[in-house]
């Protein structure tokens, strides 16, 4: 069973993850370290993942957040963007989860929690470039837990609805009816806090056992 209260917590990786400015005020406000890093850049991830051992003292959880949300009509779809989305969305995911098991597999402990969306279950229109990363993720996510089960390593998917996120600003850029949304109505949808609380819980867990899967839905979102 895993004590979240005394976790060690670090952060990079993804799109902000290449801009030092934000992440040093996110690592601020949160009040744990960072390391800048690309995920789509294998060399940058293998040494981000050595430096996050070197100072946490350990590494027992990767937590694939990294992912951007590309909205487009088929008939719109630039091939240029759906391949940048796929190269963080999907090769970065693997990238961050291939050199993390490595470590998990020489001690035979580890966690992997990938944040995956309620798009991962159901096409959308418009969203096609979007949930076709997030249906491979699920898809690799069962595949590494079957592979890595072996190894005492619990490979896990959260998938969170509409989150207060700039994801939604993009998709409001790219729907007019979007546009209509006040901060009211935005104010019903999940923050970060309810998907950090269902982490903690699948972690949490006494180590015999895992939750695969959790979906979280915002109770009463007005839009």
């Amino acid at each position: 069973m895993m004590n979240i209260r005394n976790a060690k917590v670090l952060i990079t990786g993804g799109n902000s993850g290449r801009n030092e400015t934000t992440l040093q005020e996110t690592a601020k406000a949160l009040h744990v370290d960072y390391i800048k890093a690309d995920v789509t850049q294998e060399n940058q991830v293998q040494d981000m993942v050595q430096e996050a051992k070197n100072k946490m003292n350990g590494l027992n959880v990767l937590i694939n957040n990294a992912g951007y949300g590309y909205i487009s009509k088929l008939i719109d779809i630039e091939a240029d963007k759906f391949i940048d989305q796929f190269k963080t969305n999907i090769l970065g995911a693997t990238l961050c989860a291939k050199e993390s098991a490595k470590h998990f597999v020489a001690q035979e402990y580890g966690n992997i929690i990938n944040i995956g969306s309620t798009s991962s279950l159901k096409g959308s229109p418009t969203a096609s470039p979007y949930v076709a990363t997030k249906f491979a993720l699920r898809g690799m996510t069962e595949s590494w837990r079957n592979e890595l089960r072996p190894h005492n390593i619990r490979v896990m998917q959260v998938n969170p609805s509409e989150v207060m996120t700039s994801f939604s600003d993009n998709r409001i850029a790219n729907n007019s009816k979007a546009k209509q949304y006040t901060e009211a109505e935005q104010q019903t949808k999940l923050r970060g806090e309810e998907i950090a609380h269902t982490i903690s819980s699948l972690l949490e867990m006494d180590d015999r056992g895992f939750i695969t899967e959790a979906t979280v839905f915002a109770t009463n979102p007005k839009v």
